[in-house]
């Protein structure tokens, strides 16, 4: 009452008796707001910037907001609205501009006209000029076609074995590598096959040996490492190279003894985010493949401020970055033209050739057949300004990879046709260009319905571009994608290492692989397995028993008090400090990514407190103690109860039942968006609630929608958020269909927006 009376008297004061509103309880929340909020928070909540600038919008109930408000507004005088005047204020901005359907409302989503991603740049270049090449299946069998020589070299009657080498790591000491076969004082060996790169980066190689060796990679002329001649005491050689996740590379190595003392060789790789290691079995083909041409051009990072990367800004920095990256292109053409084109120099008919070889390029960079106008410009235009043919095609291969035609996601205008149709399921399934199949149903007026876009689409996800890109996606999900160093005190945590931290990585990496792709691909496998892949380094670490010495092998890991990615080893390790666990970093990630919360950044940063200062404090004591001050606990009170279950685990994702001789308290709770608590002990509970709670299943879905499409859901029609969680659900939270019916509906759904708007220009 005390808050109507002062709005009521401020309102008298401001306006003369005939402006002043008639006071009833339908617009008692709005003349509360405008009375003691809107000059900190802006008359639709849209913030004042040297008040309150973030705007007032997210996904709290009603109920939470008027909690909220009674605590702490206005600013310093909560007590000025309280009981039914604070739960007429939430009521209001809820309905206002507050909640989901108002921000839809007040603020329509639209289609964004929008550029190439810096991945989809990289991976529609290669796939470009891979194009031109033999793109042979990645088949089952893995390791390396290796052949053996009596002879330091490599002459086709000296090979006496020929088999498959699971990996190159060898130590022939002072013998051979058979004896009855090959002598110990002169012997070779070539390996052969192609190599997996499952994640996009710079990736280190390293030759270890005492004797000769060279190695090449994704590129058959130069090796990547020449140590042919031994210089000195050297024995390890290094070579670095930028590979593009989803591909494989074509990888031969040559090793010969001649007269030395000893023989051996190893054959490491240092991939993104992980430590060196012999590159082991799963990442070795025997067969060959074709190079592929990897842009090394630096570009700035895209925008992820709305939660996924999208190509929405163009920067002077990412234009200049475009036209290195053609020039680098247009010379990797000119340098490859026989084998990218078939032509010889002595062709008579050289000119036609190349120009129908450029047409074709042009095509399947544009994403559609070209007109005769486009031709000319292109094409002729530059064939026709010089006699030079590699002048001509470095220009060409220029011009259409400035071209805004490809550039561009929606660089022409028009309806929205089965051309369009391809580039949008390629893009969104692969981040790059479509290949034959999907461009020859294009071609045959084949995808447009759902039926034929579904039958492409559930093709795609065999291909291991999809895999990696499903694979990025639960990286950002998962917050590891940035991940670069993790580091614990020596003295707590002696035997953690780097070479842990990989084999952690590679654990989680084999678990999201053996779920996503699994006959069931159950989203909620991810939540609740507990099985967990290890080696003998994470088993010795972890105190589990495995056979032998195996790779990685599935190994049931505490199954009582673990479940899923909640209690993986590397994101507990992950989400905590070098001494201690972190049930806030734990609790952000659960709020946003796997509940889709929206989170306010902190109003002021706070150091974490040091475990030190407190000695005699748990973790969650300190964390209590260090996030009571009503700024914080603003958010904080679904960030701590969220994260707390998960205190058994510390810093190194080791299980505890105490901490600094205190019982673990791992009780927490949540309020969900209709306002109801659920309380939960321990990470079993919290993660078999998450997983069967549709808030968890719609920010899932809404969040791979919009990192496959790189446009806001809201854009694609005020039910979409909807319909795919209740599809998601209705198939049993399969991965793999969600990612088909989004490709699927996403494509049918741009047809729709495309016809309406040209329908609309038509009509105006």
């Amino acid at each position: 009452m005390v808050a109507w009376l002062f709005a009521v008297g401020f309102l008298t004061a401001q306006c003369s008796a005939d402006e002043s509103p008639t006071l009833t309880d339908e617009n008692r929340g709005e003349v509360l707001y405008r009375a003691q909020c809107a000059s900190c928070h802006g008359e639709q909540g849209e913030g004042i910037k040297d008040a309150y600038a973030q705007p007032l919008i997210g996904d709290r109930s009603v109920v939470e907001l008027t909690k909220l408000i009674s605590e702490t507004m206005p600013d310093g005088e909560p007590e000025l609205c309280q009981g039914d005047d604070a739960d007429a204020v939430a009521q209001y901005v809820y309905d206002a501009f507050y909640s989901e359907i108002a921000q839809a409302r007040n603020r329509p989503a639209r289609v964004e006209f929008s550029r190439l991603t810096v991945r989809q740049y990289e991976n529609a270049v290669a796939d470009l000029f891979r194009s031109f090449r033999a793109w042979g299946d990645v088949k089952e069998q893995r390791g390396l076609k290796a052949q053996y020589f009596n002879s330091s070299g490599f002459a086709g009657d000296k090979k006496v074995i020929e088999r498959l080498d699971a990996t190159v790591d060898f130590d022939f000491g002072e013998g051979s590598p058979d004896g009855e076969k090959i002598g110990k004082d002169e012997f070779a060996i070539k390996w052969e096959g192609s190599l997996i790169a499952s994640e996009t980066g710079v990736y280190e190689f390293i030759i270890r040996t005492d004797n000769g060796a060279k190695l090449w990679l994704n590129d058959e002329r130069d090796p990547l490492i020449d140590a042919w001649v031994r210089s000195g005491d050297g024995m390890e050689y290094r070579g670095s190279t930028r590979l593009l996740g989803g591909r494989v590379y074509p990888l031969r190595l040559e090793f010969f003894k001649y007269k030395d003392p000893r023989a051996g060789i190893r054959l490491s790789w240092r991939p993104p985010h992980q430590a060196e290691q012999v590159i082991p079995t799963r990442c070795l083909i025997p067969e060959g493949s074709s190079s592929t041409f990897v842009v090394s051009t630096p570009f700035p990072p895209d925008d992820r401020s709305t939660g996924f990367i999208r190509g929405t800004s163009v920067s002077p920095e990412w234009n200049e970055a475009t036209t290195f990256a053609a020039i680098e292109a247009a010379n990797y053409a000119v340098a490859h033209r026989r084998d990218l084109t078939g032509i010889k120099r002595d062709d008579e008919s050289r000119e036609t050739k190349l120009r129908e070889f450029c047409g074709k390029f042009a095509e399947r960079a544009f994403r559609r057949p070209l007109s005769e106008e486009e031709r000319a410009l292109y094409i002729d235009r530059q064939f026709d300004a010089t006699d030079d043919f590699e002048t001509a095609l470095k220009r060409f291969v220029l011009v259409v990879l400035k071209s805004p035609r490809f550039l561009y996601r929606e660089a022409r205008q028009g309806e929205f046709d089965d051309f369009d149709a391809a580039s949008w399921l390629s893009f969104a399934l692969w981040d790059s260009i479509p290949d034959q199949p999907l461009r020859d149903a294009a071609a045959r007026g084949q995808l447009r319905n759902r039926d034929q876009i579904r039958h492409q689409a559930e093709r795609m996800l065999n291909d291991p571009r999809a895999r990696t890109k499903v694979r990025e996606f639960l990286h950002e999900w998962l917050l590891v994608d940035q991940v670069r160093e993790i580091a614990k005190d020596k003295a707590l945590y002696p035997e953690f290492s780097e070479q842990l931290v990989a084999d952690l990585r590679t654990s989680l990496d084999l678990f999201l692989d053996d779920v996503v792709w699994s006959e069931s691909s159950d989203f909620r496998q991810l939540l609740t397995a507990d099985a967990v892949k290890m080696n003998r380094r994470m088993a010795d670490f972890y105190g589990v028993e495995i056979p032998g010495d195996a790779e990685f092998v599935s190994v049931a890991f505490q199954p009582e008090h673990r479940a899923g990615v909640l209690s993986h080893p590397y994101l507990l390790t992950t989400f905590a400090y070098d001494k201690a666990s972190s049930p806030i970093h734990r609790g952000v990630w659960l709020s946003r990514n796997v509940l889709g919360r929206v989170l306010s950044p902190p109003p002021i940063a706070v150091a974490p407190t040091p475990p030190d200062l407190h000695k005699n404090l748990t973790t969650r004591e300190r964390v209590e103690l260090q996030t009571s001050e009503e700024l914080c606990s603003r958010c904080h009170s679904m960030i701590n109860p969220l994260g707390f279950p998960m205190e058994h685990f510390d810093a190194v994702g080791r299980f505890r039942e105490t901490e600094q001789g205190k019982p673990v308290d791992a009780a927490g709770y949540y309020v969900d968006r209709d306002g109801k608590r659920i309380e939960f002990t321990g990470t079993r509970e919290l993660a078999h609630y998450l997983a069967a709670s549709p808030e968890t299943h719609r920010a899932f879905a809404e969040r791979l929608f919009q990192n496959l499409v790189k446009q806001p859901i809201q854009a694609f029609g005020p039910d979409r958020r909807e319909a795919i969680r209740v599809h998601f659900e209705d198939h049993g939270c399969n991965i793999r269909d969600l990612l088909v019916e989004i490709a699927t509906a996403s494509t049918l759904a741009m047809r729709e927006l495309e016809t309406n708007t040209a329908t609309a220009s038509l009509s105006e």
